[in-house]
């Protein structure tokens, strides 16, 4: 039961080891389950959201990653936090948005470029930011994530010269 987690983060690792050392590579999750409908900011994960992260921080502790990044949302925050703590990290915050208020992440995007260049990085994020945040990052695929769907890893790996390598798992 465990060995197809085991089998999908070895094939992980082997991609990221195969590309130069200068490539960096970006996990991207949506916040676990939340414990209710609303969006606040204070909104809690719910008890399955709680295990989910869990699972989430198993499956990634291995994988080389070198910085966290998070919304400053409560749901966000604990979805990043039991990696983080494993790994020693500290959870850093970004803005989803820019100064207008609508969803920009091109400046995490340039962030992750110049601040962990060579580094594997872990962004938790929400359903209505995973898509930009792809494209900003090089991902020519469309990608879109329903309201109910919380178990979606992305991994997004530059290539030098064409387009980003990108992977969408189940977990």
């Amino acid at each position: 039961m465990r060995l197809l987690p085991t089998f999908r983060l070895v094939t992980i690792l082997f991609l990221l080891s195969s590309f130069a050392s200068a490539q960096r590579a970006v996990f991207i999750v949506r916040h676990a389950e939340k414990a209710s409908e609303a969006n606040d900011l204070s909104v809690p994960l719910s008890a399955a959201g709680s295990e989910r992260a869990r699972r989430l921080a198993a499956l990634l502790r291995d994988a080389g990653i070198s910085a966290v990044y998070s919304t400053d949302t409560v749901r966000t925050r604990e979805t990043a936090a039991p990696l983080s703590k494993i790994l020693r990290l500290e959870t850093r915050v970004y803005s989803a948005n820019g100064p207008d208020g609508k969803v920009d992440l091109a400046p995490l995007a340039r962030r992750l470029a110049s601040e962990n260049a060579g580094d594997v990085v872990l962004v938790v994020g929400h359903s209505n930011t995973i898509a930009p945040l792809l494209s900003a990052l090089g991902a020519k695929e469309p990608v879109e994530i329903a309201a109910e769907d919380y178990d979606n890893l992305f991994l997004l790996i530059p290539r030098p010269s064409g387009p980003s390598l990108l992977l969408r798992m189940h977990f």
